[in-house]
C-alpha cells in the first residue's frame, strides 16, 4: 500500500513539475502576445489624422520586468507644457522632503506690549503657496488670543524671495488671468482674487460688483449694467495700480442672472496680502490705525504667532491635480532659499532641479531646457525618455514614491482628469499629469494594466494642426489602450471605444427631439445634471446632438473649466454640427444652440472662443438669421473684448476674416454708439510696438470703417430717420472715418 501511494506521490510531482514548466513557458509567450497587441492598437491611434500630422514623442515601460514596451521619437525634445510639473514636484520632493512645511512668523517689536497695543506687526513669508482667506480668518483669531488688540502699522516682509515675481515663459502672454499669478514669499489665494458680479434689480440699473476677499487693496471700476435681454456678456479685467489693484468690470448681466464669479490674478502680492490682513484684523476686533508698508522684520522682534502650512504632500496634491502655475513656480523658489541661501530666486531654483536631476535621476545638465517650474508658454524642452526616467525613479523611490504617487490625477475620479477616459478600463487605473498648451498636449503617470502589469507613460504632442479636443482624445486613447492590457476586451477594442469618429446619425427630427430636451436640461443650471449630461455626452455620436450636450455642461457650472474646454472642444462651425444646429433651431423657434455660450465666452475674452465665433461667422454666409444673430454677438464682444477680439481676426483665415469684418461692422451701426469703446482700442492698436501688427489694424480699421460707411447709408437717404448722434444724417455725406478721426475714437 505504501509502494503504491509513494509511487502516486511520484507521478503527481511529475505533472505538477511538468505544468509549472508549461505554465512558465506560456506565461512569457501571453505577455509577448499582449504586447504586441498593444503595440498594434498604439500605431493604429497613431495613424489617426490628429496626430500623424504632428510631431509625437512616446516612451512606455513596464514597472515589473523594465522593458520598454513602446517607443516614439522618445529622445526627442519638446514642449511638455504643465507636464513640467513632474519635474518640480519630483525635486522639490527629493530636496525639501514630504514632511517639509511653509512658516510665516508674525512679529512684534520687543517692548511689552501696553494693553495689548503694539507699534507695528510684521509679516515675515517664507513663500507658503497655500494660505487662503479661511486660514488667514484663522490666523487672526490666534493673534487675537495671544492678546493683540491694537495696530499702528503692518510691515509685510517679503525678503525671502527675490523681487522678480514672473519668471521666463510668462512675458510671452499678456494676461490677467489667474493662471498667470505672481509669487511672492507672502502670498494670499494663490495670488488670485474672485469677483462677483450680479445684475440690478431692474433693467437699465447699475449692476453690482463685490470683491472676495474685500479691502481696501481693490480699486473698483464698475461699468456693469442689467441688460433687457437674456445675453450675458462681461469682460474683467485687472490691472496694477501702485500698491493696489485695479478692477474693471464691463458689459451686462440679465435680469434673471444669478451671481456670476470670475477669477483674476493681482500683481503685488504682499500689500494684497497686507491689506486683506487689516480688514481681518479689523473685523475680529483689533485695531489698525496706520498703514500697510513693505520693509524688513528687525532681527531683534519677537514673535508672536507662527503659522505652518500643511506638510509638502498635501501642498503637492494641488500643485499636480489641479496643474496650479503659481504653486510651481513657488516651490522653485522656495528650493532655491532652502538649498542656495535668501533670496530666493528662478536661477536658483532651476540649479536645485538639475542637481537633483543629475544626483538622484541619472539626467546630465545640458540634455534638456528648463526656464520655469510650471511649463507655461514656449519654454521648456523634455524628451518622454526623460520624464519617464523621472517617473521610473520616483517609483522606485519607496520614501518618496506614495506621496509622488497621489499627487497626480486620477482618469475618470479628480483633478484634470475628472472627465477623461470615461467608460475605459483606465478609469481609476491611470494617474498622469497633464499638459496643455497652444499646438501642445501632453501626458505622462502610471496606469496598472486591467492583466495586473503596472507600467509608466510619457506621452507628448506639439505641433498639430486644428483644435485640441481630436488630439486629447487620441492621447486617451493610447492610455485606455494599455489600460486594458490583459483584459477580455483587450488594447485595440479600447481604442475603438474611445474613437473621435463621430457623424451625424438618425432622422433630423428625431435628433430635434433629443436637443430639445437637453436644452430644457441646460437652460435649469443645475450642477446636478452635470453627471447625467456627462455621461449623455460621452455615449453620443452625433455631433450636433453631442454640440448641444456640451452646452448644457457649461451653462449647468460657467464656472468649471472643464465645462467649457468641452464645449470649446465639441462646438465647430461646419455643416454637421453650425448647420443642422440652425435647421433645428428653426424647428424648434429658438436660438442656435451653444451659440450664445461660445460668445459669452468671447465676450469674457477666450481667445478659442473669439476664433469660434469669427469661423461660425464665416459659416453664416448666405443665412440672412445666421448672420443677423453674429453680428449682434460680434458688436457686443467688441464692447468688452476688443483687443482680444482684434487678434482673432488677424489669426483666421481670410474667408472668415472678410465676413466677420462685414458682420462686426453691421453689428456696430447698429449698437449706435459713437462712443463705442472699440473705435478706441482700434486706435490704441494702431501704435502697436509690432509693425505687423501696426499695419493689420490699420488695414483693419480702413476696411471696417469702409464697411460701416455702407452700412450707414441706406439710413443716410431715409429722411424720415431719427439723427441719432455719430450716426450719419440725412445732409452728411457717406464718407469713411477711420478710428484717428471717428468721434470718440
Amino acid at each position: 500500500m505504501q509502494v503504491h501511494r509513494a509511487r502516486a506521490l511520484l507521478a503527481a510531482t511529475a505533472i505538477f513539475v511538468v505544468s509549472l514548466a508549461s505554465a512558465a513557458h506560456a506565461a512569457p509567450a501571453d505577455k509577448r502576445a499582449e504586447r504586441e497587441a498593444l503595440k498594434t492598437a498604439l500605431l493604429e491611434v497613431l495613424q489617426r489624422s490628429s496626430l500623424k500630422a504632428a510631431r509625437v514623442g512616446i516612451h512606455m515601460q513596464s514597472l515589473d520586468d523594465g522593458q520598454v514596451v513602446f517607443a516614439q521619437n522618445a529622445d526627442e525634445l519638446l514642449n511638455p507644457a504643465s507636464n513640467m510639473k513632474l519635474v518640480t514636484a519630483a525635486a522639490a520632493l527629493g530636496m525639501l522632503g514630504p514632511e517639509y512645511r511653509f512658516d510665516t512668523e508674525f512679529l512684534v517689536d520687543p517692548e511689552l506690549p501696553v494693553d495689548g497695543k503694539v507699534k507695528t506687526l510684521y509679516v515675515r513669508g517664507k513663500g507658503d503657496p497655500s494660505i487662503t482667506t479661511e486660514r488667514l480668518y484663522g490666523i487672526t483669531a490666534e493673534l487675537f488670543h495671544t492678546g493683540l488688540r491694537e495696530v499702528q502699522d503692518i510691515i509685510i516682509d517679503d525678503s525671502w524671495f527675490d523681487t522678480e515675481r514672473t519668471p521666463p515663459g510668462y512675458d510671452q502672454e499678456e494676461s490677467d488671468r489667474a493662471y498667470m499669478a505672481p509669487t511672492g514669499a507672502v502670498s494670499l489665494n494663490w495670488n488670485a482674487t474672485a469677483i462677483y458680479l450680479r445684475p440690478g434689480e431692474l433693467p437699465g440699473s447699475k449692476g453690482v460688483v463685490e470683491m472676495e476677499p474685500a479691502s481696501d487693496f481693490f480699486v473698483i471700476e464698475n461699468q456693469l449694467s442689467t441688460g433687457s435681454r437674456r445675453a450675458r456678456r462681461v469682460s474683467v479685467t485687472s490691472k496694477p495700480a501702485g500698491d493696489k489693484q485695479r478692477i474693471i468690470v464691463r458689459g451686462q448681466l440679465p435680469p434673471e442672472q444669478g451671481a456670476l464669479s470670475v477669477y483674476k490674478k493681482i500683481d503685488n502680492p504682499p500689500m494684497y496680502f497686507g491689506f486683506t490682513l487689516k480688514e481681518m484684523l479689523k473685523s475680529r476686533g483689533i485695531k489698525v490705525k496706520g498703514r500697510v508698508k513693505l520693509g524688513l522684520s528687525p532681527s531683534r522682534a519677537k514673535i508672536l504667532y507662527v503659522s505652518q502650512s500643511d506638510t509638502f504632500d498635501i501642498i503637492l496634491k494641488r500643485l499636480n491635480k489641479l496643474s496650479n502655475n503659481f504653486v510651481a513656480e513657488t516651490l522653485l523658489k522656495a528650493m532655491g532659499a532652502e538649498v542656495k541661501g535668501a533670496p530666493g530666486s528662478f536661477q536658483k531654483g532651476i540649479e536645485v532641479v538639475e542637481q537633483f536631476l543629475e544626483r538622484d535621476v541619472g539626467i546630465p545638465r545640458g540634455t534638456y531646457v528648463m526656464k520655469n517650474g510650471s511649463g507655461l508658454n514656449d519654454t521648456n524642452r523634455f524628451s518622454a525618455a526623460q520624464l519617464s526616467r523621472i517617473l521610473y525613479r520616483m517609483h522606485a523611490n519607496f520614501p518618496l514614491a506614495p506621496e509622488f504617487l497621489s499627487s497626480l490625477g486620477i482618469a475618470g475620479k479628480d483633478g484634470t482628469l475628472k472627465y477623461r477616459f470615461e467608460g475605459s478600463e483606465a478609469v481609476g487605473r491611470l494617474r498622469a499629469k497633464t499638459g496643455t498648451l497652444e499646438n501642445v498636449s501632453a501626458l505622462s503617470g502610471y496606469v496598472q494594466a486591467a492583466g495586473g502589469e503596472k507600467f509608466i507613460f510619457s506621452m507628448m504632442v506639439n505641433d498639430y494642426p486644428g483644435r485640441s479636443g481630436p488630439v486629447v482624445q487620441g492621447l486617451d486613447a493610447l492610455g485606455a489602450a494599455v489600460a486594458a492590457t490583459g483584459s477580455t476586451i483587450g488594447p485595440s477594442r479600447a481604442v475603438a471605444a474611445l474613437s473621435d469618429s463621430v457623424k451625424p446619425g438618425g432622422e433630423l427630427g428625431e435628433v430635434a427631439s433629443r436637443i430639445k430636451t437637453y436644452l430644457a436640461l441646460g437652460k435649469q443650471r443645475d450642477q446636478r445634471n452635470i453627471s447625467f449630461l456627462r455621461t449623455a455626452w460621452r455615449s453620443e455620436r452625433d455631433p450636433a446632438v453631442r454640440a448641444v450636450l456640451a452646452d448644457g455642461l457649461y451653462q449647468s457650472n460657467p464656472n468649471d473649466y472643464l465645462g467649457a474646454r468641452t464645449l470649446l472642444d465639441s462646438y465647430a462651425a461646419t455643416g454637421d454640427v453650425y448647420g443642422r444646429l440652425r435647421t433645428v433651431a428653426r424647428e424648434l423657434a429658438v436660438e442656435v444652440p451653444g451659440v450664445g455660450s461660445m460668445v459669452e465666452l468671447a465676450a469674457g475674452g477666450n481667445a478659442e472662443a473669439l476664433a469660434r465665433v469669427v469661423e461660425l461667422a464665416g459659416a453664416s454666409r448666405g443665412d440672412m438669421q445666421a448672420e443677423g444673430e453674429l453680428a449682434v454677438a460680434l458688436g457686443e464682444v467688441a464692447r468688452t473684448a476688443p483687443e482680444e477680439l482684434v487678434m482673432a481676426l488677424r489669426e483666421a483665415g481670410v474667408p472668415e476674416r472678410d465676413t466677420a469684418v462685414t458682420l462686426l461692422a453691421r453689428g456696430l451701426v447698429q449698437a449706435e454708439d459713437a462712443e463705442h469703446p472699440f473705435w478706441k482700442s482700434l486706435r490704441k492698436q494702431l501704435g502697436a510696438a509690432d509693425p505687423a501688427q501696426a499695419t493689420f489694424v490699420r488695414n483693419l480699421d480702413a476696411a471696417l470703417s469702409q464697411k460701416v460707411a455702407e452700412h450707414k447709408a441706406p439710413r443716410a437717404l431715409d429722411a424720415t430717420q431719427m439723427v441719432v448722434p455719430g450716426v450719419l444724417t440725412p445732409t452728411s455725406p457717406v464718407t469713411p472715418q477711420t478710428a484717428e478721426t471717428r468721434p470718440g475714437g
